[in-house]
């Protein structure tokens, strides 16, 4: 009988299939952006290019705009301890199929909707709407992103790896809120109000205020330095679904967590508090953050604080640097770093070798305090991203885990060799 994931995987397989069909032809060819037709009862034209499907109408009145993304993950795994059972239920699965879609009105609007075939349980990603009509002013509502975590906020699309690191378990992510962000030539702020998640029910996971400030006091075409801090406070329901904290060893095949805290019943609120820092020098990136989180209990519990964070580098071989964005279209994604780009001469399709792309990282949780022993993990990464094309990109990781005991793997120390591969298609 075919498992969850095979259904899911054959279900994105089958839309995306389609998708690719439509996209194919801006990755064979670059197409000049039409001319308003005058045919056409609006004048709109339609173009196709590495940015998807677009269709503009004349004076600004209106963009709609498509894309999409897959991502088709491959691997294996070993576990150097005898008794555990096979780490990867299947060794290849759809870890994304997404469908995007994008509309402006006028000058002042901006609304999006993201839909993951691949999740069933929370498909709805970004489902938002923007007001940009004040300058460098962002107000926007609907399910996005909380504004933490330099790491959590970096497009799927562009993560160094294909997983985010261990402390990534401390990042609310997304949920459905309504976010105030503004930004100068070197700094932004955003503040936001969040409830639940739009795919889980708004009202049950009680109510969040979080906000993020960042500053580069190098802000240069080929050199930024970055500083950020981000905090956040969520009142939690008391409604015995508790709170429960964990981390796939940062690989989406593994048919269990290395470290969980389980379900912390009595949890009463969590705060986050996160530091991060960038610095880029050409193609040359290094990134590091630090989250440390805070549970607060019913009945006079004592408190649990946890703490997790990675430092990580990146160098493009052949190819120019990460761009540094200060500024979304919409949503809390301020201050992140871009994709690699891959010039004209570079693709595969005119000749080239494409973009070649190193990266390493050392990541660590800890999820033991106070009577709860979730368990530490420390992970080493290496990798490598080879970008052939516009829109495409083959990732090879390499992750050395370890795991010190936990209560939820009877007190045994598990060592792990793990090599995750990735076949992506965006655009």
């Amino acid at each position: 009988m075919m498992g969850a994931r095979s259904r899911a995987a054959s279900l994105a397989l089958s839309c995306f299939a389609l998708s690719c069909l439509a996209g194919m032809p801006a990755m064979a060819e670059d197409r000049a952006p039409a001319k308003g037709n005058p045919a056409q009862p609006n004048g709109e034209t339609l173009t196709i290019d590495e940015k998807g499907i677009t269709l503009t109408f004349p004076d600004d009145v209106a963009k709609l705009r498509i894309g999409g993304k897959l991502q088709l993950d491959f691997g294996a795994a070993g576990i150097r301890q005898p008794g555990f059972p096979e780490p990867f239920p299947e060794n290849i699965a759809v870890r994304r199929s997404w469908i995007e879609s994008y509309l402006s009105l006028g000058k002042t609007l901006e609304l999006a909707f993201q839909y993951d075939f691949a999740d069933p349980t929370r498909p709805i990603n970004d489902a938002a709407i923007a007001y940009t009509g004040f300058e460098r002013t962002l107000l926007t509502v609907g399910n996005m992103k909380e504004p933490f975590s330099l790491d959590q906020l970096t497009s799927d699309n562009n993560t160094l790896f294909t997983e985010r690191s261990l402390a990534d378990a401390f990042a609310p992510a997304r949920n459905f809120g309504f976010a105030l962000g503004r930004h100068g030539e070197d700094w932004t702020m955003v503040a936001s109000v969040f409830g639940g998640n739009a795919n889980t029910g708004i009202r049950s996971e009680g109510v969040a205020a979080t906000a993020r400030a960042t500053y580069a006091p190098i802000h240069e075409a080929d050199r930024v330095l970055h500083f950020g801090l981000a905090g956040s406070f969520r009142d939690l329901p008391r409604d015995g679904q508790g709170l429960s904290l964990t981390s796939r060893s940062e690989a989406f095949l593994f048919q269990r967590n290395f470290v969980d805290t389980g379900d912390i019943r009595d949890a009463a609120s969590v705060g986050r508090v996160g530091l991060e820092a960038a610095y880029r020098d050409g193609p040359f990136l290094l990134q590091a953050e630090y989250i440390r989180t805070t549970v607060e209990r019913f009945g006079g519990a004592r408190t649990v604080n946890f703490q997790g964070g990675y430092v990580q580098a990146s160098l493009i071989l052949n190819g120019q640097g990460r761009a540094y964005t200060l500024a979304p279209t919409y949503g809390t994604t301020y201050a992140t770093f871009s994709g690699v780009q891959v010039p004209e001469a570079a693709r595969v399709s005119r000749g080239g070798l494409g973009v070649f792309e190193l990266g390493t990282r050392f990541s660590a949780i800890d999820l033991d305090d106070a009577g709860i022993r979730g368990g530490i993990e420390r992970d080493v990464t290496v990798g490598l991203n080879w970008y052939p094309d516009r829109n495409i990109r083959i990732v090879a990781d390499y992750i050395r885990s370890h795991t010190s005991p936990s209560a939820l793997q009877g007190g045994r120390t598990i060592d792990a060799d793990t090599f995750i591969g990735r076949f992506q298609l965006y655009w």
